[in-house]
């Protein structure tokens, strides 16, 4: 059995338009959403760059500005495209890191973690997500955006 690791990460500043917060599919009740041509979500997006480091395809860039173009702005998508460049392999497990001051991540973790085990069918136990505010340190625990990292590991 082949065990293969992949690293994703994403991030985008806050814009003040009346755009919706989504992350991992799930909108956030909060007043301001990502800058981003698509929904922003930068969970969905550091997994599909995940993925992407598996599979050499990369997902986000040329394909996604195209499907942006044709109007299709749902992350989900993105994701879609980029798990079935998987083929053969089987996700064993994902774990996603958080850095933001706001919205509070905690509350919504469990509806992220059965978005994401839905759409890439796997469970929820083999979803982590953890957050922090990083101390205040950079731009995205000082309140100006969210910048996610995800670690995939895939078997074949």
């Amino acid at each position: 059995m082949k065990i293969n690791t992949g690293l994703g990460q994403d991030s985008h500043a806050f814009c003040d338009t009346n755009k919706p917060l989504v992350l991992a599919g799930v909108v956030f009740d909060y007043p301001k959403g990502l800058d981003a041509n698509s929904d922003g979500d930068v969970i969905f997006h550091s997994i599909t760059n995940a993925i992407s480091s598996i599979t050499g395809v990369n997902v986000l860039g040329a394909k996604a500005d195209v499907l942006c173009k044709q109007g299709v702005t749902d992350s989900a998508e993105y994701l879609r495209l980029a798990f079935n460049d998987l083929n053969h392999c089987k996700i064993q497990h994902i774990a996603i890191s958080i850095e933001c001051l706001y919205p509070k991540i905690s509350p919504m973790i469990e509806k992220m973690k059965f978005n994401i085990s839905k759409l890439l069918n796997i469970t929820l136990e083999d979803v982590g997500i953890t957050a922090t505010t990083g101390e205040g340190l950079t731009e995205f625990g000082k309140g100006n955006g969210i910048q996610v990292f995800s670690i995939i590991t895939v078997t074949e």
